[in-house]
């Protein structure tokens, strides 16, 4: 059967719009050398005719550059379309990748959702006040525990009157002992006499003796 009707060919990958537009953008280019090119002819031609004297061989030359013209017009005419075949095509893209872009991110949401919810079924909010109530509980009892084990024992009971009396009687003390009047005292007690006390003095027969008693030998 297959050597009758032969093998079908093989199908090709569907047209991508990337690639077209790749295709459509290297045109373009082409057709800009092209255009170049002619805009290169079309400055020669320019400066002959201005250096020839009218008559028929500058007649010849105008008509050279009024064809090179027109060809020129016509590939820009072509570029034109092509650069709005391009655009047309990256807008058509543009927007097939944003839907395809919104699809991925609601089918992420819906992963979510279904996740969120198999994780909401494992978790009871009763048990959960249940757990704080437990916990508010035990932070009682804690305290409870705590308040019996700082308990004193064989603590005599004082009068509230006396320990008053006490306070008051050791803010006194306190100030006393701030009282600074003794200083006072001693800043007016009276000042050590400068100097050296004499040396010299006197026996009962009136010589002069020294300070061990001794008469005083008179100076030459």
């Amino acid at each position: 059967m297959n050597r009758i009707f032969g093998r079908g060919k093989p199908k090709g990958p569907p047209p991508n719009l990337t690639d077209c537009i790749g295709t459509v953008d290297s045109r373009g280019e082409s057709i800009d050398k092209k255009i170049a090119k002619l805009d290169a002819e079309l400055v020669k031609y320019k400066d002959q005719m201005k250096k020839m004297r009218d008559g028929p061989s500058k007649n010849m030359v105008k008509q050279k550059a009024m064809r090179v013209l027109k060809q020129k017009r016509m590939y820009e005419g072509q570029r034109d379309n092509l650069a709005q075949q391009s655009f047309n095509m990256e807008q058509a893209n543009y927007t097939i990748q944003t839907l395809k872009d919104t699809k991925t991110t609601v089918d992420a949401m819906k992963i979510g959702a279904k996740e969120m919810k198999k994780a909401y079924k494992d978790i009871k909010i009763d048990k959960i006040e249940d757990l704080q109530d437990q916990l508010e509980d035990m932070m009682e009892d804690a305290n409870e525990v705590q308040e019996a084990m700082s308990r004193s024992y064989g603590t005599p009971e004082i009068d509230e009157d006396d320990l008053e009396a006490e306070l008051d009687a050791l803010g006194d003390e306190f100030l006393m002992d701030e009282d600074s009047s003794y200083l006072d005292e001693a800043t007016s007690a009276p000042s050590i006499p400068e100097g050296l006390p004499s040396a010299s003095k006197t026996n009962r027969d009136g010589v002069l003796v020294d300070e061990f008693g001794l008469p005083q030998i008179p100076a030459t």
